[in-house]
């Protein structure tokens, strides 16, 4: 069996997907803590691994950028693979002063200024947030390894060149950060009855005018990773 844009196998996918955006990111995690990872897609550079973690059974795949390209995968890996997380783990831009640069992030909910779930015809505002038994098992994952993950609104945004420049508003909400992904993940999550958590660890500071060089935003965000891999195996019994 496959999809017009996974050539997997059912079976093929752990209970739990990890997803970065970068599909170089995807492979960094899968050669790096995954024993025995077998790549599972690769239909459009788009790299999906499985292997397993502390002897549990662990899929990371890489999303693309933006709502559109999560949506695609993340509906095909909930109704096609019989996935039931997926967790993303991406970089996000602080707009808040609370945080620094390499901190982890947890989003309980997402703002957006993306019309993505105007497709479900709702009589009124959907509110994109995470599932809850995700997010407290990523806290207790996070304590358990010394970090203390702030946890709040980030705002997927559908432009990352805002030509507006109204970006950093969001933080007079009370929004931590702005990322491209989490608030169409959700939605989709949703959707399906199935479960999703975003995590993003910060990249650059809007406010502070810092930012991390590419290869960094690549690989070398090992704490976010531990998180969601510790709160995979968490996962595999609820």
């Amino acid at each position: 069996m496959s999809t017009p844009h996974n050539s997997a196998k059912m079976g093929d996918f752990a209970r739990t997907v990890l997803m970065p955006g970068d599909p170089l990111r995807a492979q960094f995690i899968a050669e790096t803590f995954l024993t025995d990872p077998v790549l599972v897609n690769n239909v459009r550079g788009i790299q999906g691994y499985t292997g397993t973690y502390r002897d549990v059974r662990v899929s990371v795949m890489a999303s693309g950028m933006g709502i559109p390209s999560m949506a695609i995968y993340s509906t095909e890996l909930y109704s096609q693979y019989a996935v039931e997380n997926i967790i993303r783990i991406g970089s996000a831009g602080a707009i808040s002063e609370r945080l620094k640069l390499r901190d982890v992030v947890a989003a309980q909910g997402a703002c957006t200024n993306s019309d993505f779930a105007a497709q479900y015809r709702l009589p009124g505002t959907f509110a994109p947030i995470a599932d809850f038994t995700l997010l407290e098992t990523a806290v207790a994952a996070a304590r358990e390894i010394g970090v203390e993950m702030p946890v709040g609104n980030l705002a997927s945004t559908d432009n990352f060149y805002a030509a507006d420049g109204r970006t950093k508003e969001w933080g007079r909400m009370g929004v931590l950060a702005v990322e491209m992904e989490a608030a169409g993940l959700y939605c989709v999550a949703a959707a399906h009855g199935k479960r999703a958590l975003a995590l993003c660890s910060i990249s650059d500071h809007l406010i502070t005018g810092e930012e991390l060089p590419p290869e960094d935003r690549q690989l070398t965000f090992t704490t976010m990773m531990k998180i969601a891999l510790e709160t995979a195996v968490k996962m595999e019994t609820k």
